[in-house]
């Protein structure tokens, strides 16, 4: 609530100049929760350290008194735990293990029979850590080790028939197994009280597991063994028979099949490639003469070029005798041009060349005629062949269904016989392998790192102990320290009054530490004597604080109420000043007095009255054998010169109350029409009037002063004034806040200021006061 405060008080003083950058307020709001941190870590670094302290001293404790734990590992690497003769039936290819066999080794290493197992054999039930006889206390707090101690003699234990589910839980607990990555080892751990007893139990599960693998595998062995030695007996007779009904089938229906195949099926099958080759020689023979017939189409004779020959296929222009006759063609054409560009197209030479130029192209038109002729009576020719093949594929066909029937029975039995014979030789072969897996058992479960006696216990880790101790007093300091400010629901900056009340701090007045001296006061009490002379006592060095130490603190604070006095300009009138506080004990009469003394010593009249008629302790201070004071001159019984007492050094006038029984209605007293007039004549006479008022909250009698008092101002104690408390004082008196001109922090510690006042914590410094002669001292 503090910090909260802090902030808001600080937003309210900076100055509103428009929306600034985002960048800038980004900062802004950074710096300010670093200055609260830091703040909150000086303000409640005791608390921290205490308790980060305690944390630590909590964690020796805990490391002291907890027994150490030493954790022995071994790993073993994993076998495929499926036989042998399974494995070599796979089809796929699959991986080793999956992820639930691992977790079923798992557990099987977890298992009651193989935790049985490794008790029996080691004799673990005597051990202090199954049996819960485990090192004592004060053992534990000497340091003594455990760690090296020599496990019990096992030779010299009995060995109980039967183990106990305590001791199997125990043992279970302390053993634990996991998979090393993606592989197919695993990790075997145990925590045990001593280092040699750990190694030497992990140990023993591996071996008592691999024992467990080595006879599963065996047992299993030996039932596959049996049970393929019944199946080969029964696969074997099943061949056979199956072989002799194939052969049986093939001597009633009298086929023959050479290679495998039966004659019809093979003649079908030349047919059919015959007929194919056929079809394709027609296909080629018919685009040909395709080809030939577009030329003859483009009627060569009237054509003036070769680019129908240009536009054929292959067939015309691979022919020796038309590449022949284009060459020529080809050279006739270039002289042809040659001769028109230099004797013009009409000369009797360029006529001749295209005169043979013509006879070449009739002469190459005239082979493809010959090609077409001879191509076309290659294509009669394939088709009458293939009309034959057809004929007789068709015959065949007919031929070759008398047998199928038959031939699919044939396919069946040889299919049937293979079959059988294939599954009998491989389970012949498997049938070996087990026998000798039977009789040699291996197992491919071993270990590949036994484990060793550990160097140093695995829990409780000291570092971690102690690095989560201070982490976690650290953590838990800064949470009770911010609780704390939280719950500080008092005022400690000036920055918390203006935000929270609304009021200007006029000043912060430093707590004031005199030194007591009891010559001084039996040589300063108040004095009346028969003269009428009333002085002031000047055993109260605390109201003389601003006149015996005028360079202070002290004195510099109260000098700042008085400037904020005479520049209010709220009223036309700042000469009656009421000087109150939410609470009792906070310093109100102290600043009055002090308030007044100021004044009077810098040559104005001043006269404090003191209106705590319940609880006159200004006049007990100043004036303890005053006799008559404001009640009486009220009531008319004495005047104002017979009661006011005055200090020869400040020319300070006082008027005392004096209480001599229990004052029940001293709110109508202050504001009958005689207190009015004292307070009239008051001001006629005096510059100032200082009033000292009781406090707001426990009497309402300030409330009965406004018609008497210009303005107030309210004292609240640093750091025990609750924030609440005033507020609500203020509250429930309206028109005491209105005529306010400020409150003052009195009892201020200026070197914790520092602390909570982490902005204008340069403001507090020592060396400015120092620079211009004042003292640090209130």
């Amino acid at each position: 609530m503090l910090q909260t405060n802090m902030l808001n008080a600080e937003k309210s003083r900076s100055p509103q100049t428009g929306p600034a950058p985002s960048d800038d307020a980004g900062s802004g709001g950074v710096a300010e929760l670093v200055n609260l941190a830091l703040g909150l870590l000086r303000r409640q670094y005791l608390v921290i350290i205490l308790t980060a302290v305690f944390a630590l001293t909590s964690c020796v404790i805990y490391l002291r008194i907890t027994p150490p734990t030493y954790t022995a590992h071994v790993q073993v690497l994993l076998a495929n735990p499926r036989a042998q003769f399974v494995q070599q039936q796979s089809i796929l290819s699959e991986p080793a293990f999956d992820l639930n066999q691992i977790e079923t080794q798992i557990q099987v290493l977890k298992s009651s029979a193989l935790a049985t197992s490794v008790i029996t054999q080691l004799n673990l039930v005597n051990d202090p850590d199954f049996s819960g006889s485990g090192p004592s206390l004060s053992s534990l707090w000497r340091g003594t080790p455990t760690g090296n101690s020599t496990p019990p003699d096992q030779s010299k234990a009995g060995v109980p028939e039967r183990l106990s589910d305590a001791v199997i839980a125990a043992f279970q607990d302390r053993l634990s197994a996991k998979r090393v990555g993606m592989s197919s080892i695993l990790e075997i751990s145990f925590n045990s009280s001593n280092a040699e007893r750990a190694a030497q139990i992990a140990n023993a599960v591996a071996k008592a597991y691999i024992t467990e693998q080595l006879n599963a595998k065996f047992e299993a062995n030996r039932s596959a063994t049996t049970w393929l030695q019944d199946r080969l007996r029964d696969l074997g007779d099943q061949a056979l028979n199956a072989e002799r009904e194939v052969n049986q089938y093939k001597s009633q229906n009298n086929i023959v099949s050479p290679e495998g195949k039966s004659i019809d099926e093979q003649q079908v099958t030349e047919l059919n490639n015959r007929l194919m080759a056929i079809r394709a020689q027609l296909t080629e023979a018919s685009a040909r003469l395709s080809q030939y017939e577009a030329i003859l189409r483009t009627n060569p004779a009237n054509s003036s070029s070769m680019g129908t020959l240009d536009a054929v296929g292959s067939d015309v222009s691979s022919n020796p005798i038309i590449n022949g006759l284009r060459q020529q063609y080809l050279e006739l054409t270039r002289r042809e041009n040659e001769y028109s560009a230099r004797f013009g197209p009409s000369h009797q030479a360029v006529l001749t060349l295209r005169n043979r130029m013509r006879d070449l192209r009739s002469s190459i038109f005239d082979e493809v005629r010959r090609l077409a002729e001879n191509t076309r009576n290659d294509v009669e020719v394939a088709k009458q062949r293939q009309v034959q093949i057809e004929k007789q594929l068709a015959e065949a066909v007919v031929q070759s269904r008398t047998t199928n029937a038959a031939e699919l029975t044939i396919r069946e039995l040889e299919n049937r016989a293979k079959g059988l014979r294939s599954l009998s030789d491989m389970f012949q072969q498997r049938y070996i392998g087990s026998k000798q897996q039977e009789s040699f058992p291996i197992s491919e479960t071993r270990v590949i790192q036994p484990a060793l006696p550990p160097q140093s216990k695995s829990k409780p880790k000291s570092k971690v102990v102690m690095a989560l101790g201070l982490i976690g007093g650290i953590g838990f300091g800064v949470m009770l320290g911010l609780f704390r400010e939280l719950m500080d629901r008092v005022f400690r900056t000036s920055a918390q009054i203006e935000a929270e009340l609304g009021l200007p701090c006029l000043a912060l007045v430093p707590e004031l530490v005199v030194p007591h001296s009891p010559m001084r006061r039996a040589k300063s009490r108040s004095t009346e004597g028969d003269s009428g002379q009333r002085t002031i006592a000047r055993d109260s060095a605390i109201h003389r604080a601003v006149v015996d130490r005028p360079l202070s603190r002290f004195a510099e604070a109260i000098r700042s109420i008085k400037l904020a006095i005479d520049l209010n300009a709220t009223k036309t009138s700042n000469q009656v000043i009421g000087i109150t506080s939410a609470l009792p004990n906070e310093g109100k009469t102290t600043i009055a007095a002090s308030l007044a003394q100021l004044i009077g010593h810098g040559g104005k009249s001043v006269i404090i009255v003191d209106c705590d008629l319940r609880n006159p302790s200004l006049s007990s201070s100043l004036a303890p054998n005053a006799v008559a004071g404001i009640i009486e001159v009220t009531n008319g019984s004495r005047s104002i010169e017979e009661t006011v007492w005055r200090d020869p050094t400040t020319n300070l006038a006082f008027l005392p109350a004096v209480r001599r029984s229990d004052l029940l209605h001293s709110s109508e007293l202050l504001s009958t029409d005689s207190m009015h007039k004292l307070f009239d004549r008051l001001r006629a006479s005096y510059d100032y009037v200082i009033v000292d008022l009781p406090p707001l909250t426990p009497l309402v009698d300030v409330r009965a002063t406004t018609q008497l008092v210009d303005h107030f101002i309210l004292v609240v104690e640093w750091g025990q004034t609750k924030i609440d408390v005033v507020k609500h004082a203020l509250h429930t008196a309206p028109t005491i806040h209105d005529s306010l001109i400020g409150t003052v922090l009195n009892k201020t510690d200026i070197k914790a200021m520092a602390r909570y006042d982490s902005y204008l914590r340069d403001y507090y410094s020592d060396d400015h006061c120092a620079r211009y002669g004042l003292s640090n001292s209130g």
